[in-house]
């Protein structure tokens, strides 16, 4: 007779899975993927190392789901800023800020999710999480062009020009080697960042000057 999962089994797999991957988030969130080893994972979930494998065929495979998990959540927030109110260069500025300041707020995982050297099918990952910044900032360009608070450009080319100038100007400021050397910036320096980074972003979509 063929073995049957019982739905008390199936309850218990899907408890444990989701305990790994708990942990391994809290992991890459206190220390980034580079600290995040499997026996780290292991012994915070309360698991022998051969369970995590059970669950997820390689390392590999449950960091890409805890980056997928990471960014979806900052990509949702981006997309809920962008359907705020105001015009199209209101809701990009909105959204542009939110990047940064979560981002400032949360450097390791943010340097993590941005910059951290990771293995390939998790740096596969990242080109889909900017593609999807991309699409979502290319729409509110395109209701912006439409509407008349931006002018006429290539929506999809100033989309992604937009996602590579905010993540690269983060880099720096979110590396864990120069938060080593300069100490955590304190409030005002970063508000500074944010709004130097925006101004930037939204001078350039819009090609009037602006002051941070």
């Amino acid at each position: 007779m063929a073995y049957r999962e019982t739905e008390k089994m199936r309850n218990r797999k899907a408890q444990a899975r989701k305990r790994i991957l708990d942990c391994a988030f809290r992991c890459v969130t206190e220390g980034g993927f580079r600290s995040a080893q499997i026996t780290h994972v292991a012994r915070a979930a309360g698991v022998a190392t051969g369970t995590i494998y059970r669950h997820f065929e390689s390392k590999e495979a449950l960091f890409a789901e805890i980056f997928r998990s990471a960014t979806q959540r900052e990509v949702d927030k981006v997309a809920e800023a962008l359907a705020g109110p105001g015009n199209a260069v209101e809701r990009l500025e909105a959204a542009l800020r939110q990047f940064a300041e979560r981002a400032l707020r949360g450097p390791t995982m943010a340097w993590s999710l941005i910059a951290e050297p990771v293995d390939p099918s998790v740096e596969a990952e990242r080109l889909l999480y900017r593609k999807a910044y991309a699409q979502h900032f290319e729409r509110a360009i395109s209701e912006g062009i439409e509407e008349g608070s931006l002018p006429a450009q290539n929506a999809r080319q100033s989309s992604t020009c937009l996602v590579g100038a905010i993540a690269e100007s983060l880099v720096g400021p979110l590396s864990p080697s120069q938060a080593e050397d300069d100490g955590a910036p304190d409030r005002d320096t970063q508000q500074a960042l944010v709004e130097s980074i925006v101004c930037f972003c939204i001078q350039g979509l819009t090609g009037t000057r602006r002051t941070p």
